[in-house]
């Protein structure tokens, strides 16, 4: 394996070694955008031939020698494509894109490479009987949890080999590297074409009386994006991933808001950012490469590979759900057309999907004497962030953060925090990017620039990503009610990435299976509602008066409010993407005017097809299931969220948010990430399975007859 020192010492990159920063922090200032693809071919080069070192050895598999080598291979291309991956999500740019557009099909012919070698596939199966061997003479009671890691990797890693197609022969394995090097080029081209429209759809108000209704700082906050994007008067309201656009909720103008709502939801059917056409080719490949790896399906294939299963399991789920959810729906529909007609004096009147936002909101105002407009200056971003998200984190787990001035992200959004145990121990680095441009993809999430692991001797560094609308300069930033309850989720993320304590950097944290990673995170939105942190986090920007008590007492009562909708909305979502990926070749549309028919038609079997509650996420601008990772794994959210309810009534059967609750799900739950099995861990941690109830009741699906 020495020989991998000419690849990386011949590189006269940022990138050929490990940052010298804190915790390997990547030195950004010395980045440079031409620094990527050298970068890139070097690192697949020096992968190549590490695992060309691995299968030429004499000596017999050993742990070390084989699975710890395969482990450790790549290193310089991991250190790279951590930071290339999360630019291009956060930051990019025309010249990342096209590199995106050259490199996908390399990446993707690289990863063949390496999970359709024969050579290696042999030597880590031999390593398995050898150890198997030696388990059955010598016994496993002296084993080190390193040992019992390496053996639940082994397992894990020989299933990967075979999933990806190594058992295949020579000329289905061709086969399979070209369908494969087209979806990575499918995945790629949607994630940009859908970047660009969602730009292209923002909308342009030159009239102000037709903000009407719309909180001063948001206006401003339009202002300054219309004079950003190059316009001399006017607001421009930028749209967000999901169908709902935020500023629905606030909209008095029925017309802006039915344009707004089309413009949402009219994004890549047809025109120049026109995504059909992609996500057709996309979901014939998947559904061929499917077939040829021996599954009946697309879905099938991801469902084997998660705590779910299979797909029965998958539909089962969500088909319960659907028709109390459906009900609460239409029930809230109701009410909300009752609304409508008493505003507009119409008894005639006919509820709108553009409406439901805005009426949902007067609706709250009426009823409960709250509505998101007087909630947002109690919810400044740093105090929600300092006193909110990381105080949760300090009486749970005994963490701090301390902000690093003198490290750089990526951009200058980005803040750096130090994070140290309670015992003053490190732990890593966190980076906060809270805010909405036009180069950084809708949504949020998390990413890991730098795994944990004990064999590599490395410290977490992981990123947080939201699309909080800046405010004009100056002024304080103000969030929504749903946006809190963003910040504690992917935070979530973060501290699973933080406290993870694994062996493998392919253990660490968030590695694990789909539908188990967004469990952690759903866990941490819990804190949001806690009625202590409240007090302490919501407090009055200008006036520094707290959020009344009253106020507190009625947000925490309105949990289930609109929950028909949310429910409703999410589970179409769901529900479309198994439609998409449970389909053999030739049962998919092949002409992009039938896209629309085809989400119409699996709605409706599902009797879940509801014109006032469009899903949360149509196909063309599905991103989470055609460009980001989540493909026939969008059920994952209501999956994870029956162990997370589970878990929030352990949290409160057993005193709440105190250090020694936080110590046990940290160490029981979030440290092992992916080094056993997920569900195992889930045990050790509530001494059972999860029940489904707390979730039913929860969501307000129990009792609606």
């Amino acid at each position: 394996m020495g020989d991998m020192s000419a690849h990386i010492n011949d590189l006269d990159s940022p990138f050929a070694t490990d940052s010298s920063l804190p915790f390997a922090l990547p030195n950004f200032a010395a980045l440079t955008t031409a620094d990527y693809e050298p970068a890139i071919r070097a690192g697949i080069a020096a992968e190549l031939a590490e695992i060309d070192a691995i299968v030429a050895q004499n000596d017999p598999p050993t742990v070390s020698n084989t699975l710890d080598a395969f482990e450790t291979s790549g290193q310089l291309l991991s250190r790279v494509m951590s930071v290339f991956d999360n630019e291009l999500s956060s930051n990019t740019n025309e010249e990342l894109d096209d590199l995106d557009e050259r490199l996908a099909p390399v990446l993707s012919a690289h990863h063949d490479d390496i999970y359709l070698n024969d050579a290696l596939y042999s030597r880590l199966r031999s390593l398995e009987e050898i150890l198997r061997h030696n388990d059955a003479t010598h016994g496993t009671e002296h084993h080190t949890s390193a040992d019992t890691e390496a053996r639940y990797l082994l397992s894990t890693t020989l299933r990967d080999f075979v999933r990806a197609g190594v058992e295949l022969s020579d000329d289905k394995k061709q086969q399979l590297r070209t369908l494969n090097e087209q979806a990575s080029t499918l995945e790629s081209a949607f994630g940009r074409t859908l970047l660009a429209g969602t730009n292209a759809a923002a909308i342009l108000v030159t009239n102000e009386t037709e903000l009407q209704g719309v909180p001063d700082d948001v206006r401003a906050s339009a202002a300054a994006a219309a004079r950003e994007r190059g316009h001399d008067q006017g607001w421009l309201l930028e749209l967000q991933l999901p169908t709902v656009q935020p500023i629905l909720a606030h909209v008095a103008s029925r017309t802006l808001r039915e344009k707004i709502h089309r413009a949402s939801v009219n994004r890549g059917l047809g025109g120049e950012h026109d995504t059909r056409q992609i996500l057709l080719d996309l979901v014939r490949v998947r559904a061929e490469i499917a077939q040829l790896l021996g599954y009946e399906h697309w879905a099938a294939y991801v469902a084997e590979d998660s705590t779910a299963g299979t797909t029965p399991a998958i539909n089962d789920m969500l088909t319960s759900l659907v028709a109390p959810a459906v009900r609460n729906a239409r029930r809230e529909a109701e009410v909300l057309t009752q609304a409508l007609r008493d505003e507009l004096h119409d008894d005639t009147a006919h509820l709108q999907p553009w409406d439901w936002t805005y009426l949902s909101e007067k609706v709250r105002a009426r009823d409960y004497q709250l509505d998101d407009a007087a909630l947002r200056p109690y919810l400044e971003l740093h105090r929600v962030v300092h006193h909110g998200v990381f105080a949760a984190a300090t009486r749970l787990y005994g963490i701090t953060f301390h902000q690093r001035d003198d490290l750089k992200g990526y951009h200058n959004d980005v803040v750096v925090y130090e994070v140290h145990n309670a015992d003053g121990s490190p732990l890593g680095l966190f980076l906060a990017d809270w805010y909405t441009r036009d180069t950084k993809r809708g949504g949020a999430w998390m990413n890991n620039l730098v795994e944990q692991s004990f064999l590599l001797n490395h410290h977490p560094v992981v990123v947080n990503n939201l699309n909080i609308t800046p405010p004009p300069a100056g002024q304080p930033t103000l969030l929504t009610w749903d946006e809190v309850i963003t910040l504690f989720h992917e935070f979530g993320h973060a501290l699973h990435g933080l406290f993870a304590q694994s062996h493998y950097p392919s253990h660490s944290g968030t590695q694990v299976p789909r539908d188990f990673v967004e469990f952690p995170s759903q866990v941490n939105e819990m804190w949001a509602w806690d009625p202590e942190l409240l007090h302490n986090y919501a407090v009055h920007y200008h006036t520094g008066e707290p959020l009344p008590q009253q106020w507190i007492d009625t947000l925490i009562a309105t949990r289930q409010f609109n929950e028909g909708f949310a429910t409703t909305e999410y589970l179409a979502a769901a529900i479309l993407d198994q439609a998409w990926h449970q389909r053999q070749p030739h049962e998919l549309p092949t002409n992009p005017a039938d896209v629309e028919a085809f989400e119409h038609a699996a709605l409706t079997a599902a009797g879940i097809q509801l014109d006032l509650v469009p899903p949360r996420y149509r196909s063309t601008y599905f991103n989470h299931i055609f460009a980001g990772g989540y493909s026939a794994g969008y059920y994952s959210y209501i999956w994870s969220e029956v162990l997370d309810a589970d878990t929030v009534q352990w949290f409160h059967d057993n005193g709440g948010a105190t250090r020694a609750n936080g110590d046990h799900f940290r160490t029981t739950l979030l440290a092992p990430g992916g080094s056993a099995n997920c569900l195992s861990t889930y045990r050790t941690f509530r001494g059972r399975d999860a029940h489904r109830e707390p979730l039913l009741t929860r969501r307000g699906l129990l009792d609606n007859n």
